[in-house]
């Protein structure tokens, strides 16, 4: 098979521009994930308060239970109906955000229930109220253990940031497309965009191990 690289080469530029695009939005939508996910999995630990509880529950199974195509087309396409025009851009974050925190919730939740309850305990007993002792206690701790199912939640993040290319986001993947549009060379597109979507999970693995390796010199796992 003839391979030829260089539509590819002569069009690095918008490659670049279309990594950094990816870049931005799966940090923002980490960002928006992380937060959301704390939110709702504390709301998940109180099921006495049964209106958030529920709120949260609903909120999982919504988000968890349609596929994420599906939730971006709606975030794009649906809410101009109800008068919402809101950017494309905006649309790719919130959706990726909104999808990434209901994993991030449930992360957040099992690390936090993963801490003896003794800790809670003693911090309570020595007079700390409940939000200062989850905030101060428990938090630290549980984010330790997070580390390592966080770390899989980032990159999955990032492989389905592809996915916002079909809302018209000049991403990685929107300016592959375009090159192919024109030189018609698929495969060498594809594979060079596989290159740059491999070398952002890796450089985020190395990241995250890095911090785990900090956690464990300093005795903290």
């Amino acid at each position: 098979m003839d391979f030829d690289f260089s539509p590819i080469w002569e069009s690095w530029h918008a490659l670049a521009t279309g990594t950094a695009v990816t870049v931005e939005i799966t940090a923002a939508a980490l960002v928006l994930g992380c937060l959301l996910g704390l939110l709702v999995g504390l709301g998940r630990l109180s099921p006495q308060r049964r209106i958030l509880y529920g709120i949260c529950t609903v909120y999982l199974t919504l988000v968890r239970g349609t596929p994420l195509l599906v939730q971006l087309f709606i975030w794009f396409f649906g809410l101009p109906h109800f008068g919402i025009l809101l950017p494309a851009y905006v649309c790719g974050i919130l959706g990726l955000g909104i999808y990434s925190g209901a994993y991030v919730s449930e992360i957040v939740r099992g690390s936090i229930q993963s801490i003896e309850r003794g800790q809670m305990e003693a911090a309570r007993s020595l007079g700390l109220p409940y939000k200062m002792a989850m905030r101060r206690v428990i938090l630290p701790q549980a984010f330790v253990r997070m580390i390592p199912p966080l770390g899989n939640e980032f990159i999955a993040l990032i492989k389905n940031s592809a996915l916002v290319s079909l809302l018209t986001i000049a991403d990685l993947m929107h300016e592959g497309e375009k090159i192919i549009s024109v030189s018609y060379r698929s495969l060498e597109v594809y594979l060079v965009i596989a290159v740059i979507y491999l070398a952002l999970t890796s450089i985020t693995t190395l990241i995250l191990r890095r911090i785990e390796k900090v956690l464990r010199s300093e005795g903290r796992v």
